[in-house]
């Protein structure tokens, strides 16, 4: 990410959501896009590809609490793309921003009244942001690897205990032909236009210079003289590879885990990017989730609800617990089984809520419908819904 990059770009307009969002707002705006753009859903189309990226790399800042802190102080000192100087300071500084980025230069002559004042500083704050490290001279620099987004469907049994799924991922690796390299006989030269770095300097507004990916080597720092065939002097070309991935138990459906360092690999010993999965879980014909309780609901008969007694609950995966009823249980309500829902974070287990609902018989034999007839006779007395009408004449 060029200086350029965090001066120009607004991650807030791409994302489509304020600056003051909250966290759970730009989760749920980058899923929306994410989900709209995928490759894998527009099969051919570069303008989602490329709007994909931008929403991914969008995420990738304000998605991280410390990396959108950061993000949000550099956007505030270059505003409109100028330094903001301090209050009482005056005249113009003179020096350019690769400086501000790469610290003190070899021999730490300044120019004009800051230079000498913001070289560690702003190192610190905009080097974590753009993964840039302090250090002077011409070099080769390290590229972090693309993150990868694929998604995963799992089963309801298996979201809750955990699984190991096969993932099918596509993703820019070092060419194979070439050896990563770029030049089909494995000898690229150091870019002469940016010495290496990948970057360039050009003139911005005022007196400040904008640092830019080198368009003659793209920002590899590295020419081919003779390119590859295959990757066209790139030294990247499209690979697909199956990875074993563990999904953790207890995921929710939704959910988008981060497995950092499965991305693609970097270029010229940098980290490899990483790899985020998107969960999807299937529905149980029995059972519900409520966070890391599960639920159920269990019919009863009348005379268990009534007289109350003991009644068998299944439970997911093992064998069912006794809940004992009491005497006059409503119907609807809910009881726990502890320690049978789904797997927590720290290694326990959720609960089992169990709903009770009364089941009302559809059919009738003879002596049951004469048992009926005198427990109604019975009760005659009793009206349940006499309260119910005093409530409605008070209200």
């Amino acid at each position: 990410m060029s200086t350029k990059d965090f001066v120009e770009k607004d991650y807030y307009k791409v994302l489509g959501v304020p600056k003051d969002a909250t966290d759970a707002e730009i989760k749920k705006a980058y899923r929306k896009l994410a989900r709209e753009n995928h490759p894998d859903a527009n099969k051919g189309d570069a303008k989602a590809e490329e709007r994909f990226k931008e929403i991914s790399e969008a995420n990738d800042v304000l998605g991280d609490p410390k990396r959108r802190k950061e993000y949000d102080e550099a956007r505030a000192l270059f505003g409109n793309g100028g330094f903001r100087a301090g209050p009482g300071a005056g005249g113009t500084f003179n020096f350019d921003l690769g400086d501000l980025f790469g610290g003190a230069q070899a021999g730490g002559a300044g120019t004009g009244a800051g230079a000498g004042g913001f070289g560690g500083g702003l190192g610190d704050v905009f080097g974590g942001l753009f993964n840039r490290g302090a250090g002077t001279g011409p070099r080769t620099q390290p590229r972090r690897g693309q993150d990868i987004e694929s998604e995963v469907t799992l089963s309801f049994t298996e979201a809750v205990d955990g699984a190991t799924v096969p993932l099918r991922m596509s993703s820019q690796q070092p060419c194979k032909a070439c050896s990563g390299t770029g030049d089909k006989n494995g000898t690229p030269r150091v870019c002469p236009t940016c010495v290496g770095t990948g970057q360039v300097s050009r003139g911005g507004s005022g007196s400040f210079s904008l640092t830019d990916p080198c368009v003659d080597c793209k920002g590899r720092g590295l020419i081919a003289e003779n390119p590859c065939e295959v990757c066209h002097g790139s030294g990247r070309a499209k690979s697909s590879r199956t990875m074993q991935v563990r999904i953790p138990a207890g995921v929710s459906d939704g959910q988008r885990i981060r497995l950092r360092g499965k991305g693609a690999p970097g270029e010229r010993g940098g980290p490899a990017g990483d790899l985020y999965v998107v969960v999807h879980v299937g529905e149980h014909p029995v059972f519900g989730r409520r966070g890391d309780n599960l639920t159920v609901t269990v019919p009863v008969s009348f005379t268990e609800a009534a007289l109350g007694g003991e009644v068998k609950v299944p439970t997911l995966g093992g064998p069912p617990v006794t809940l004992k009823l009491p005497a006059g249980t409503p119907n609807g309500r809910t009881m726990r089984a502890r320690g049978k829902g789904a797997v927590r974070k720290d290694g326990t287990r959720g609960d089992l809520l169990v709903t009770v609902e009364v089941s009302v018989p559809t059919e009738l034999g003879d002596e049951a419908r004469e048992a009926l007839e005198a427990y109604r006779k019975a009760t005659e007395g009793h009206d349940p819904r006499a309260e119910l009408f005093q409530a409605a004449k008070g209200a």
